[in-house]
């Protein structure tokens, strides 16, 4: 994130401010000091003007992504594992995530939103997606497609592991 933040020349103040968190939470997560939620991570991009996905590059720019060379980023807070499953960046179509929700776990606090369509299969357990105001139970092999624009959240409504694979489109 601090790369993408300098490249572009912003402040640290900057980035706090467009993403609506204070300077010090901006920087003990670029110092990996914070484990912030997956909508937090989001929010962040979008102050950057890039996609999730985009925090994976650095590691991730073969076509072919072997499950042992995957970039993936732990998140305490929202009790999960995000991993990219291919290429990410700009001119990407699309970008493909595998996120791992704990029991208990969750995207964010609250709904977020952000540009472009999303599907979402879920690989193993109990997914809650909440949709705008729209609450929908997803079990292993169900799928959901909907604009990202939607306020949307996932949590683990299950008591075991939840493995979903998320897959944005621009």
């Amino acid at each position: 994130m601090r790369e993408l933040r300098t490249r572009q020349g912003l402040s640290l103040r900057t980035l706090a401010a467009r993403a609506g968190f204070s300077p010090s939470f901006v920087s003990q997560v670029e110092r990996g000091q914070a484990s912030p939620s997956i909508a937090s991570l989001e929010r962040l991009a979008q102050a950057l003007g890039v996609t999730l996905g985009d925090f994976f590059r650095a590691t991730t720019g073969a076509v072919v992504t072997r499950a042992v060379e995957r970039a993936g980023r732990s998140s305490a807070w929202s009790n999960a594992q995000i991993e990219a499953l291919g290429p990410t960046g700009p001119g990407r179509a699309f970008e493909a995530m595998m996120i791992t929700l704990a029991p208990g776990g969750q995207s964010g606090g609250r709904s977020s939103s952000h540009g472009g369509n999303e599907f979402a299969f879920v690989f193993e357990g109990e997914i809650r997606l909440t949709l705008g105001e729209t609450v929908h139970q997803l079990a292993r092999g169900d799928a959901a497609t909907f604009s990202a624009e939607t306020p949307h959240r996932w949590e683990n409504a299950g008591s075991d592991p939840a493995r979903i694979v998320v897959v944005s489109a621009r």
